[in-house]
């Protein structure tokens, strides 16, 4: 009897009851888990329209978190051509510097009070082309980095020359770096400018700058015309003094529409000129009276700016409707110690202060949309451009 009463307890025991486990009170209630119906598990359209609330805000928030983002990054990638493009000049312009020639009799064409045409013929006779200023600076010296060499004996040394070009606008290279690399030879033959004269290869005065160590150059003004000239003038085997044209130059910064340089002395101080004027009171130039060359100049430093292509369009485009031109831009970027468009004032004296200066001009276009002119200017063109410098140490130079 006990076993049959307890497979009968058994088998009356709910689902889900185990042996020994006591029985519900209620015959309703069960020991197992709880099964619903179908219809028990759904949401209600409260909870649907809740969910639907909260999805459309963090879309939105998604939205705005990638609109902002998109925002931040558009400048800086618009900066990675400008930033790779002043990296790979400035390089190159070390490069050519750290080969320099540096001797007492060898000729440079710098910035100087005499014998530099290249910018207001020392800087300060006022505001563009118009007034005698041609805008940024040039350059020239002899370096031992390979050039384009004529046919003919080639020597280790090349005639090097940074500008740009302001010579016309329907130049492709107007108002882009150009970099000229003349390979020159070793026998002190003709450099190729159609005049058909035998010049010396280096170590001699004159042999950039017009004066021909005081003989007549004739019509052409000096063997390297190109190196020292910046107009509109190019008609090769011809005899121009004015000539600018050679096929050596090719353009090394296609968004480089300002390039302007400045000395640091070995006394410590930045000038525009490449010596003391206190030590050295009645000296004029490099070579008069003395032949001091760049033996009191410790480190040349190199200022560009950079306007990235769009930026370059706008202005092409702004230039086109009658308004301001990268020419007025570069205008109104100052000289070292000197003001842009007056020639006094605002002195920039010391190492920084000319970018600085640059800044604060491209903070007024993007404020006032006008130039100093006033010529219009399109603001957002001031987001396209950048300043970069760089300091290039020319260690001591040889004394001959």
């Amino acid at each position: 009897m006990p076993a049959a009463n307890a497979r009968h307890a058994q088998a009356t025991r709910p689902f889900g009851c185990r042996s020994g486990q006591p029985l519900p009170l209620q015959s309703s209630r069960v020991c197992g888990p709880v099964r619903r119906s179908l219809g028990e598990g759904g949401f209600t359209l409260v909870e649907l329209l809740v969910s639907i609330v909260v999805l459309v805000i963090i879309v939105f928030m998604v939205a705005q978190l990638m609109t902002s983002a998109t925002a931040l990054t558009r400048p800086g990638n618009k900066h990675i051509s400008t930033d790779t493009q002043a990296r790979a000049v400035l390089d190159r312009i070390g490069l050519d510097l750290a080969q320099m020639l540096k001797r007492t009799d060898v000729d440079y064409y710098v910035k100087q009070p005499v014998n530099y045409n290249g910018h207001g013929n020392g800087h300060g006779w006022g505001r563009k082309i118009q007034t005698g200023q041609q805008g940024s600076d040039q350059i020239a010296f002899f370096t031992q980095v390979p050039g384009y060499y004529p046919i003919g004996a080639q020597s280790a040394i090349s005639l090097v020359a940074y500008r740009v070009n302001q010579g016309s606008t329907t130049n492709r290279a107007w108002m882009r770096l150009e970099r000229l690399a003349k390979g020159l030879r070793s026998n002190g033959a003709d450099p190729g400018n159609g005049n058909n004269q035998i010049y010396p290869i280096v170590f001699s005065p004159g042999q950039i700058s017009t004066n021909c160590n005081g003989a007549p150059c004739g019509a052409w003004g000096g063997p390297w015309a190109a190196a020292i000239n910046n107009n509109t003038t190019c008609t090769t085997g011809t005899n121009n003094s004015n000539n600018s044209c050679d096929p050596s130059y090719e353009v090394v910064g296609p968004g480089v529409f300002r390039f302007e340089y400045y000395y640091v002395l070995k006394t410590g101080s930045a000038t525009d000129i490449p010596w003391d004027r206190t030590i050295l009171t009645s000296q004029t130039s490099i070579t008069s009276p003395v032949p001091i060359g760049l033996t009191a100049v410790e480190a040349i430093s190199v200022v560009i700016a950079v306007i990235d292509p769009e930026g370059r369009a706008l202005m092409d485009a702004n230039a086109a409707a009658g308004n301001a031109s990268l020419l007025d831009l570069a205008s109104d970027l100052a000289d070292f110690a000197t003001a842009p468009g007056r020639g006094v004032g605002n002195q920039n004296k010391y190492i920084g202060g000319l970018e600085a200066s640059w800044e604060s001009t491209i903070e007024q276009w993007a404020s006032t949309g006008q130039t100093s002119v006033p010529n219009s200017v399109p603001p957002a063109v001031a987001s396209t451009i950048k300043i970069y410098s760089r300091t290039f140490d020319l260690k001591t130079l040889a004394t001959f």
